[in-house]
Order: C-alpha cells, then structure tokens, then sequence
C-alpha cells in the first residue's frame, strides 16, 4: 500500500515564520555578525524542566539537522530536534514584551515567562 505526504501526515519538523526569519537577519546585523545562522536547542533548567536556547552561528556541528525557511537556516542538534520537532518559532512585538516565541505542540507544561517547558 503506497501512502502520500497530506497535510495530516506530512513529516515533523521546525517551521519559523517570515517575521521571525526577518528578526533573525536584522539581530545578526546588529550583533555584527551579518549571514550568521540561528542554532535552537534546548537543554535541562528553567522551572518547567527545560529552556530553550537561541544562538547565531557561523556554521552547523557535525550532527546538526539543518532546516531552511524563509531564506534562514536553522541548525538543530539531534537530541533537541526529538523535543522541538513540530514547532513553529514566531517573533511577537505585541504589548506583552518582545521576543521569539515557540509554538511547541510537545511542551505539556510551560513556565510563565515562556522561556522553560516540561514534556
């Protein structure tokens, strides 16, 4: 039997919106670091268990699944792609402060400021 890929079961993987991608390029400017690549991760801390991690990059680690949108490439080590598969990383401006947001489906918990989920 021979399934193919719809909308209900396309493969999991990081999406980041145009906004984010755009925030992205603009703060690797200003860090003086122009064509720099975004690594996400996460890693054990924070009061839901684990935070995330945001960081510009020259280039991927050995390992790292990479993931492009919007003209950015996103790096992701293994270990964290298996807790941010299915995630959508957005860019809010809103009233409630500024900053990326992730929109993970995995996080059965979240802390209040956003920074640190539980799974």
């Amino acid at each position: 039997m021979t399934t193919t890929a719809t909308s209900e079961n396309k493969p999991l993987t990081i999406n980041i919106s145009e906004e984010a991608a755009s925030h992205v390029e603009t703060f690797a400017e200003q860090a003086g670091k122009p064509g720099a690549y975004l690594r996400v991760g996460v890693k054990g801390g924070g009061c839901s268990g684990l935070t995330y991690i945001l960081d510009l990059v020259d280039e991927p680690k050995e390992d790292d699944k990479v993931i492009e949108e919007h003209g950015l490439k996103l790096f992701v080590d293994r270990k964290s792609y298996v807790f941010l598969a299915g995630t959508i990383l957005e860019y809010s401006g809103g009233l409630n402060g500024k900053g990326f947001v992730f929109n993970n489906p995995n996080a059965k918990t979240t802390c209040g400021c956003g920074t640190s989920f539980g799974v």
